[in-house]
């Protein structure tokens, strides 16, 4: 390997556990963050020599996907909202059904608004770059919240963060606009997912018991009740499988014109109530 049109074949003959879209996907990904070029760059500069350093960087990379280390967890970012993010493994990678709960938020005019479980921030700090609000973001990790401080920085964004445990906290103030992605899969489920999320993506922020599935939307419905505003909103994300046994929470803690979005694969992924 010593100029860019050998870094895609390299990548091939080593990489047996993707497919080959999915290789050179990941090929591509790697040579612009090590290198700054794009897949047009990848053609007009195919005869780039590579240094020690960037040779020594695609081999390490390679390393760790043969490890099946998720692409963002080895580069340590990942995109959502059209916006770069430090993430790893204290924080869980955005996902594309989470972009779509920003985009229903962003839709509601508001003053203030909480995250709870910001992780690496990507909600509230997305949110920052297209509103004036007043932005909060609350997770019980501390090394999350320092990756989300830094997101935030690196963004310019004003965001302030609170370290705490939502089955502890109690609020000074009330929010026009709660949200939150809480853990919703459930144990059972991790049968059926992919290693590379198993194996390197936190476990407190994906899976809850299948005997107690509502945990955290059990107290994050009851936290909002209590420090929304009247006619506050409160937007989650969701298992499909819960779906209506969350209507029936909120109904049950006084939320009304309760609405649920499907995600862009058609399944219930959000959910969106009122605070009478």
């Amino acid at each position: 390997m010593k100029i860019l049109g050998n870094i895609i074949p390299f990548f091939i003959s080593q990489l047996d556990n993707y497919t080959s879209r999915e290789i050179k996907s990941l090929a591509y990904i790697s040579i612009e963050n090590i290198l700054g070029f794009n897949k047009t760059d990848c053609i007009i500069k195919n005869d780039y020599k590579l240094n020690k350093k960037e040779i020594q960087l695609f081999r390490d990379v390679v390393s760790d996907l043969k490890e099946n280390i998720p692409i963002q967890y080895v580069l340590k970012e990942a995109y959502f909202y059209n916006l770069r993010f430090r993430v790893d493994n204290s924080t869980l990678i955005p996902r594309n059904e989470t972009e779509e709960l920003v985009r229903w938020v962003l839709e509601s005019n508001f003053d203030s608004l909480l995250d709870i479980g910001t992780g690496s921030g990507c909600i509230p700090i997305a949110v920052a770059k297209n509103s004036l609000a007043d932005i909060y973001a609350l997770d019980s990790s501390n090394r999350a919240l320092e990756i989300a401080k830094f997101n935030a920085d690196y963004h310019n964004v004003k965001v302030n963060f609170i370290c705490e445990d939502i089955f502890k906290y109690i609020s000074n103030k009330k929010y026009d606009v709660i949200v939150s992605n809480p853990p919703y899969v459930l144990e059972s489920e991790k049968a059926y997912m992919d290693k590379n999320v198993v194996d390197y993506e936190p476990h407190s922020a994906l899976f809850v018991r299948d005997d107690d599935p509502l945990k955290f939307y059990t107290k994050i419905v009851s936290f909002s009740s209590n420090f929304l505003k009247k006619n506050g909103l409160l937007f989650l994300e969701i298992n499909e499988k819960n779906a209506e046994r969350i209507k029936s929470l909120l109904f049950k803690n006084n939320f009304v014109d309760i609405e649920l979005k499907k995600d862009i694969n058609g399944r219930d992924r959000m959910i969106k109530s009122v605070l009478k």
